[in-house]
């Protein structure tokens, strides 16, 4: 028997600290308008010195389990998309799993980066159809802000990146009206290697040399983000638009049938070429990077919080996601919520 999986609680948590485009102004030797004019944010939140990744994990996960109507111990898996880990090793999902107080379930870490949140749907779908699994912990979250140049050497990435988390329920569900009931329809995974050192951080690492990292690397700076904008930029928009155009044909539905489309925000500037590309209404699109910045993998639970907090999404409203990021990965998803 195959079972469907529909999203039953969602959660988000950003650090109460706010940067504004203002207060990296002296710091990156930038200023708001360069940075508004490139990328549309105005804001980010970023961490206390003590705050981990797997801190503002738990404060989603908690949301969206409440929200959900469950309690902890209701959860069977966790799916944690992080490119910000704690720790080297062991993966965070299990930092995450102790704080919840829910040993012995299965635990996944996965590594897509921006396109983590759609890979990590896609995954914790497919367990819940197989029948193995009722309800799957799914956990976008980064702490970017320990990672960043924080000077003018690092202000083209420096000023897209802020921390928060999102966090979704994916539960069993039964589908009698495809129609009509919420569930996950479809999700399409997609990655190309060849450009995996558009858009990486290459230290430390085991393939630099006899050292994983050294004083010459660090002095390089090849411990912080390295990204050609242009490459992605191009990139982003035309796989995103492949994406969402991919699964809707196979669900057979039209761009005019959704109700609201959730992509990854990593630059309004790309969004709002995604939806020239696919002829899409601008008020058809919910972003929140003017907000929380490019918070990667927690872009989408992120945003699909506020939106529901707002009364953007409403139960029996078809969504479409997408996401493009390092690898490149990207993926899509569409579902009725």
């Amino acid at each position: 028997m195959v079972f469907n999986s529909r999203i039953t609680g969602v959660g988000s948590f950003v650090p109460p600290k706010i940067y504004t485009n203002y207060d990296l102004e002296e710091m990156l030797d930038t200023s708001n308008e360069w940075i508004v004019q490139r990328t549309g944010i105005e804001e980010r939140h970023w961490v206390d010195d003590h705050t981990s990744t797997s801190d503002l994990a738990l404060e989603a996960s908690k949301q969206a389990i409440a929200d959900a109507g469950l309690t902890p111990s209701d959860i069977d898996m966790i799916v944690f998309a992080t490119l910000s880990p704690d720790h080297e090793f062991p993966g965070t999902g299990c930092f995450l799993q102790e704080k919840l107080g829910i040993p012995e379930i299965a635990v996944f870490d996965i590594r897509q980066q921006c396109t983590g949140f759609i890979y990590g749907l896609s995954l914790a779908d497919k367990f819940i159809a197989s029948g193995s699994h009722k309800n799957v912990l799914l956990v976008g979250a980064e702490v970017h802000s320990k990672g960043l140049d924080k000077t003018p050497r690092g202000r083209g990435v420096s000023v897209l990146f802020g921390d928060g988390a999102g966090a979704v329920i994916l539960s069993r569900t039964t589908v009698k009206d495809a129609t009509k009931d919420p569930h996950i329809m479809t999700t399409h995974l997609h990655a190309d290697g060849k450009f995996a050192k558009e858009l990486w951080i290459s230290a430390p690492g085991n393939g630099l040399g006899k050292d994983r990292v050294n004083k010459d690397m660090l002095d390089e700076g090849l411990q912080y983000p390295y990204m050609n904008g242009k490459t992605v930029f191009v990139h982003a928009i035309k796989r995103m638009s492949e994406t969402i155009l991919l699964s809707c044909k196979e669900q057979g539905v039209s761009l005019d049938d959704v109700d609201l489309f959730l992509f990854h925000q990593a630059n309004l500037r790309i969004n709002s070429k995604v939806a020239e590309v696919l002829n899409i209404p601008e008020e058809k699109i919910f972003n929140t990077i003017q907000k929380y910045g490019n918070t990667t993998a927690a872009t989408i639970p992120l945003g699909m919080h506020d939106a529901i907090k707002e009364g953007k999404l409403k139960p029996g409203m078809l969504v479409a996601s997408a996401a493009f990021g390092s690898g490149f990965t990207w993926g899509s998803a569409l579902w009725r919520y």
